[in-house]
């Protein structure tokens, strides 16, 4: 009998040993291996053990794609890009970024209707690129969400010390000398804040959705407050002072451009709500790319009024639009932008932790990090277990640290993200995996022509004519982007 058992005993080890030489093989295998969408939508997504529940419409994308990106973006970087790179021609920064964003949401778009699901650019790259390709980037961009989350909520208690007119916002901070400087200021109102917007996005995303509906209404009213007083109190001529529309030509244009889009990040949040909204082909792209114009036109109505009301070369770096405000004589008006940038930051933190959240379930669906992240509660309709693991990690970083320095990092990871994925989009296209019959994407269609290649199509149904010239004309800028990189 013992000698049995002894011999099981080596049977196991043996065993054991014989699995742990495999395992570069498993890990090599694992690292390259792909989901079909079919896979990622059905037998994947019953890892959560519910389902999401879909009370989105199309509305409630758009007013989280703008409330995502319209955040304290325009306010920071406006007036340092007019004043050292694009000069008066600021707005036109802006244009070309927005057009850029547009590109790259139509990249997203593509892919969130032909793979609804919530995990958006790892879902994307996993199923295009493999394990370990998803893997990059949903940490990539889990990183920058919990980072980035956490420094807004921090520069919140900023804004909110200005629309009450105090002047130092360490005067809301708890300093414990003690600790590392950078890390010794305490931000209990970052931390309130955080936790608040966790147990909301917990309770309900429906009533989440409608909470941002809200605040992006009264932010855009903010927005049309700041452009209108501009244009009535502005001049025209202050956009020749004192050296011209382009005073470092078209390279200081294109400089700002590149800084400026930044402000336009949170329109990838709108994707990984797929499995939460009705009839998502044509609900997402409407989303995704409604929020983009949006964005695009308050953000160069915005750098127009601020160059209008002050020639580029007085305008101040820091609270450019508090300070032209001054100029004219409209002090106050100051204390209003504090309050509309606190708006903003709430929700575009609202929206960001939101989109947060789906990643987790999705890298937790694939077992790459505990499966019980994935679970989805079945009453609320929520990823719960990811919200409060993230909204708990983001409260105690924005607790402590001042991550300015960091963010400018994580700003590298973001766009490697926004580039792999079109670059998945152009593999697709190009090694065939893409299904060969039209396949509708929202109001536009893949056709395959003769070389293999696939292209957009406009279906346009019942679009008015000039309707239909615009998406042509955007389709037809969208094919050439992704064909000839």
């Amino acid at each position: 009998m013992a000698t049995i058992q002894s011999k099981d005993n080596k049977t196991i080890f043996f065993n054991y040993f014989k699995s742990l030489s495999q395992t570069p093989h498993r890990l090599r295998k694992r690292m390259l291996a792909t989901w079909t969408p079919d896979q990622e939508l059905n037998q994947v997504r019953l890892r959560s053990g519910a389902d999401m529940k879909r009370k989105l419409r199309w509305y409630d994308l758009v007013a989280l794609g703008v409330g995502g990106m319209l955040g304290v973006g325009v306010f920071v970087t406006t007036g340092p890009v007019a004043g050292n790179h694009s000069g008066p021609s600021v707005f036109i920064s802006y244009s070309i970024a927005g057009i850029s964003a547009l590109l790259s949401s139509l990249c997203y778009t593509e892919f969130s209707v032909q793979i609804p699901v919530a995990g958006g650019a790892f879902s994307y790259l996993r199923v295009t690129f493999g394990e370990f390709v998803g893997y990059f980037a949903g940490a990539n961009i889990l990183m920058e969400y919990v980072l980035s989350n956490a420094a807004v909520a921090r520069s919140f208690t900023e804004y909110l010390c200005s629309a009450f007119g105090i002047s130092d916002p360490n005067s809301w901070r708890v300093e414990v000398p003690g600790l590392l400087q950078g890390y010794n200021k305490l931000d209990f109102s970052a931390v309130a804040l955080v936790l608040i917007l966790t147990f909301c996005l917990c309770h309900s995303t429906k009533e989440s959705s409608i909470l941002n509906l809200i605040m992006t209404a009264f932010h855009i009213v903010f927005f049309g407050f700041i452009i209108i007083i501009g244009f009535c109190n502005g001049s025209v001529e202050n956009l020749m002072k004192p050296t011209g529309l382009t005073p470092n030509g078209i390279r200081g244009v294109l400089d700002g451009a590149a800084i400026v889009y930044f402000s336009y990040i949170g329109y990838d949040s709108v994707s990984t709500l797929a499995e939460e909204i009705q009839n998502p082909p044509v609900t997402l792209p409407v989303g995704i790319i409604g929020s983009v114009f949006i964005v695009s036109g308050l953000y160069c109505l915005m750098a127009l009024a601020l160059c209008v009301m002050v020639p580029y070369n007085q305008i101040a770096e820091k609270a450019s639009y508090s300070m032209a405000f001054q100029r004219i004589g409209w002090k106050w008006a100051g204390n209003i932008v504090g309050a509309g940038a606190s708006l903003g930051i709430v929700a575009s933190l609202l929206v960001a932790m939101l989109g947060q959240a789906r990643y987790l379930c999705v890298i937790g669906r694939a077992r790459l990090v505990p499966s019980w992240l994935s679970k989805v509660h079945p009453s609320t309709g929520t990823p719960l277990n990811a919200t409060l693991f993230l909204g708990l990690c983001t409260a105690s970083i924005a607790l402590f640290t001042d991550l300015d320095i960091v963010i400018e990092i994580i700003s590298i990871g973001t766009l490697l993200v926004f580039y792999l994925v079109a670059n998945a989009l152009i593999y697709r296209k190009l090694l065939d995996i893409m299904e060969t019959r039209a396949a509708m994407v929202g109001f536009a269609s893949f056709r395959r022509d003769n070389y293999g290649r696939y292209s957009l199509l406009p279906v346009h149904g019942a679009l008015p004519r000039a309707a239909k010239r615009v998406v042509s004309a955007i389709h037809a800028l969208a094919g050439c982007c992704i064909h000839f990189p």
